[in-house]
C-alpha cells in the first residue's frame, strides 16, 4: 500500500503551489508542536488538508502500519471485518489497516469536513481491490460524547490524542476501549509516551488486554522521567515529501509510540509472550547487547555472545520493537 499511497498523494496534489504548501505546513509545525490542546480541529481549509497529506501521512501510515503488524504477530487467527478510525483525517491509518488485513469495512470519524473530503478523494484512487473502496467517511466531534458503533472490531486513534484536552482524551479513549481491538499511536516523544501510558491504565481498567507492544498486563516498568517506550519506522520520502518538507535524504525515521489492546482472550501463543526488544540492539564485536521488556522481570539486557550459535545469529538480525525469546 506503500506505492499506492504515495501515486495518490502525487497524483492528488499535482499543481499544488510550493509556496502555498510550505507556509501552510510551518503553520501546522508550530501548531502540533505547540503544547496547548485545543477544542477545534487544527486542519481548517483544502489547504492546510492538502499540506498535512504531503507532509505528514507517509510517516503517519508507517507508524501505523509498524504498530498493526506488531499486534497482528501477537493475535494471527484474527482479522477484523469492522474497523473505526477516530479522527481518522485524511486517512493514513484506515490505509494501513488496508495493508494489514482485507475484507473489512473502515469508517473515518473527524470534526474537519476537509481532511474528510480530501481522504475520500485518495482512497477513490486506490486500487478497486483494497478495503479502501469501502470506507465511510463521516464528520464527528472528536471528544466528549463520542461513541462508536456496538460491534466495532477494531478502533484506531493514531496523532489524535495530543490534540484533545484531557476530559475529551479520556472520552476518546472510552468510547475505543468498547471495541474487540485497540490500537493507539502516538508521536514517540516523552510526552506521546505519556499520553500512550495514560491511555493504556484506562484500557486495562476498563478490562482489556494489552497485547503490544507490552508483553504483560501490568504496570509499565519504566520509571517516567527517566525514559521512554517508543520505537521507529523508516519512511521512504518521495519527490513530493522532500519539497514540502524540505528535506534531502531520501528516508526518515519516524519515531512512535503506541499500545494495542483486546478484549478477547489472546490465542495461547500470545499468551505465554515473549520479549520484547525496546531500544536499537548494540552490536559488538562477538557479541549483541539487547535492552528487553520482559514478561517477568521488567525491563533488562541480555548480552548474547557467539558462543550462543543460532541466538546469536538472530540477535543480529533483531531490530528495534522485535519479538525476543523468553
Amino acid at each position: 500500500m506503500h506505492d499506492e499511497l504515495r501515486a495518490a498523494l502525487a497524483g492528488l496534489l499535482d499543481g499544488l503551489p510550493p509556496k502555498q504548501a510550505a507556509q501552510a505546513v510551518d503553520r501546522l509545525i508550530a501548531t502540533y508542536r505547540g503544547r496547548t490542546p485545543t477544542d477545534a480541529p487544527v486542519l481548517r481549509d483544502r489547504a492546510d488538508v492538502a499540506a498535512y497529506a504531503a507532509y505528514r501521512m507517509p510517516a503517519t501510515f508507517e507508524a501505523v502500519r509498524a504498530a498493526l503488524a506488531a499486534f497482528a504477530v501477537r493475535v494471527p487467527d484474527w482479522s477484523p471485518a469492522t474497523h473505526v478510525d477516530i479522527g481518522g483525517g485524511t486517512g493514513a491509518a484506515t490505509w494501513a489497516v488496508a495493508d494489514t488485513w482485507q475484507s473489512h469495512r473502515s469508517t473515518v470519524l473527524d470534526w474537519a469536513q476537509p481532511a474528510l473530503d480530501l481522504g475520500r478523494e485518495l482512497a477513490a484512487r486506490a486500487p478497486a481491490s483494497t478495503a479502501l473502496s469501502d470506507t465511510a467517511w463521516q464528520r464527528q466531534t472528536i471528544g466528549e460524547g463520542l461513541t462508536v458503533p456496538p460491534g466495532t472490531d477494531l478502533v484506531t486513534v493514531s496523532y489524535v490524542l495530543g490534540e484533545l484536552r484531557p476530559d475529551a482524551r479520556r472520552a476518546v479513549v472510552a468510547a475505543a476501549a468498547a471495541a474487540q481491538a485497540v490500537v493507539l499511536i502516538e508521536p514517540g516523544t516523552p510526552d506521546g509516551y505519556l499520553r500512550i501510558r495514560e491511555a493504556r491504565d484506562q484500557l486495562i481498567a476498563a478490562g482489556l488486554r494489552v497485547v503490544a507492544p507490552c508483553p504483560h498486563s501490568d504496570t509499565c516498568p519504566i520509571v517516567v522521567g527517566e525514559d521512554w517506550c517508543h520505537f521507529s519506522a523508516r519512511v521512504s520520502r518521495s519527490s513530493l515529501h522532500r519539497q514540502v518538507k524540505g528535506g534531502a535524504l531520501p528516508y526518515e525515521d519516524e519515531k512512535f509510540s503506541y499500545v494495542a489492546a483486546t478484549a478477547f482472550e489472546p490465542p495461547a501463543a500470545a499468551e505465554t509472550s515473549p520479549s520484547r526488544i525496546v531500544r536499537k540492539p548494540q552490536l559488538r564485536k562477538g557479541q549483541v547487547l539487547l535492552d528487553l521488556c520482559t514478561p517477568d522481570e521488567g525491563l533488562r539486557r541480555t548480552t548474547v555472545t557467539k558462543r550462543h550459535g543460532d541466538a546469536y545469529r538472530a540477535a543480529r538480525d533483531a531490530a528495534w520493537g522485535d519479538d525476543w525469546p523468553r
